[in-house]
């Protein structure tokens, strides 16, 4: 791709970045993204280029935005910290202290704590939902909370694909009487100025592209740590009756994710739509002030809870080793960002956004185009490495 082909800015030092972001079209098979990075509360760089739907369509504009799937969880988990950043809720109570339903069936001692290091142990359903059951609010909650553990809480950790969702919605309801959508803008994305939605409005379904799976191109990534990662995830994803197929089909047949009621569904797991600037703005505000506006969202102590390794070691989905902290990944084999202190989220096939506290930076890149991936994005990951070098 010619860099004129490629729109936005990309202030004086940070051109390796639109460098790398034009070869993630020319040699890794992107067709329509865009990346944004806040460094030090600024913007410094603002990309977008290719079409808005996966299979071609409108090019791709400044204010396009997409489904982000799994780094929505990044945003969720914010929820939750802010909650218990305000004095309103506990990390360390159980969950059944602010929902009673949830102590059934060997769940009395699961805390929040645990949700959010996705130690909670019902990462799968016995009856999957269907799509309309996911979206309706209520069968996700009741679904999850008479689920039996499928691992001992607490014991062993193993990503909570999807169950996540009605988790951590259902917390942010019994504590602040609030959907997870609705605290997600008034808290979070209104006073920040944030293009970010969890529960789209229809307002702005006019903006958002079409996601699709898309080939993979043939990049030599034999041997790496990397691949041997997505293989091993993807092997056991094959297998019908794996504790990693089964979460990640809790919501059985998948849902349609380019539906407008899907979009408008409030699915804190995989649901959120946002730009890259959007996400990039918002881990930029947990680490430190956007703007010189003085608009930050977590106080210290609660960024190093955050960022506070909970989890490490075999994940019991994933089938390979993680690291979570509160809610969110962190700097590992298994999710490479900027180093050991960076925190974030990937989305399943593209999709990152995180923040680094050490360099003060702020992550954000989406895509439309679908790769077989779940952590570990080549297009995300030279991307990082571009901003790496920027920052040496």
């Amino acid at each position: 791709m010619d860099h004129g082909d490629v729109h936005g800015t990309a202030e004086d030092g940070w051109e390796p970045v639109r460098d790398a972001f034009a070869r993630n079209f020319e040699r890794r098979g992107d067709r329509g993204a865009a990346f944004a990075l806040y460094h030090q509360g600024r913007k410094v760089v603002d990309l977008w280029a290719g079409t808005s739907d996966f299979d071609g369509g409108p090019p791709w504009r400044q204010d396009t935005a997409q489904t982000v799937r799994s780094a929505t969880k990044g945003v969720a988990a914010a929820c939750l910290l802010l909650l218990h950043q305000r004095g309103q809720l506990d990390l360390d109570a159980p969950v059944g202290a602010y929902w009673a339903e949830f102590k059934a069936r060997g769940k009395e001692r699961v805390t929040v704590r645990d949700v959010l290091a996705h130690r909670a142990g019902v990462p799968a359903l016995d009856t999957p939902l269907t799509p309309a059951q996911a979206l309706d609010g209520v069968s996700g909650p009741r679904a999850v909370a008479a689920q039996a553990p499928l691992f001992p809480p607490g014991a062993a950790h193993g990503y909570h694909a999807q169950t996540f969702s009605w988790l951590l919605a259902e917390l942010v309801l019994r504590v602040s009487g609030r959907t997870i959508g609705r605290f997600v803008a008034e808290e979070i994305a209104r006073p920040l100025g944030l293009e970010l939605w969890l529960g789209l409005p229809r307002s702005q379904t006019h903006r958002v592209g079409r996601i699709g799976d898309v080939a993979v191109p043939d990049v030599r990534v034999s041997g790496s740590l990397r691949a041997r990662t997505k293989q091993s995830v993807h092997d056991a994803y094959a297998d019908p009756d794996s504790l990693t197929r089964r979460a990640f089909a809790a919501i059985s047949p998948p849902p349609d994710e380019n539906d407008p009621a899907y979009r408008a569904g409030e699915l804190a797991a995989s649901g959120g739509t946002a730009t890259a600037r959007g996400l990039a703005r918002f881990y930029a505000a947990l680490v430190g002030d956007v703007d010189g506006g003085g608009r930050r969202l977590f106080v210290p102590a609660t960024l190093t809870a955050a960022r506070t390794v909970e989890s490490d070691g075999p994940d019991r989905v994933l089938v390979v080793n993680t690291r979570f902290g509160l809610g969110y990944m962190l700097h590992g084999a298994a999710s490479p960002l900027l180093g050991p202190g960076s925190f974030g989220h990937p989305g399943r096939g593209g999709s990152l956004a995180f923040a680094d506290p050490e360099s003060g930076t702020g992550f954000g890149y989406v895509t439309n185009g679908m790769q077989k991936n779940v952590t570990a994005d080549p297009r995300a990951q030279a991307l990082v490495r571009a901003v790496r070098e920027c920052l040496r």
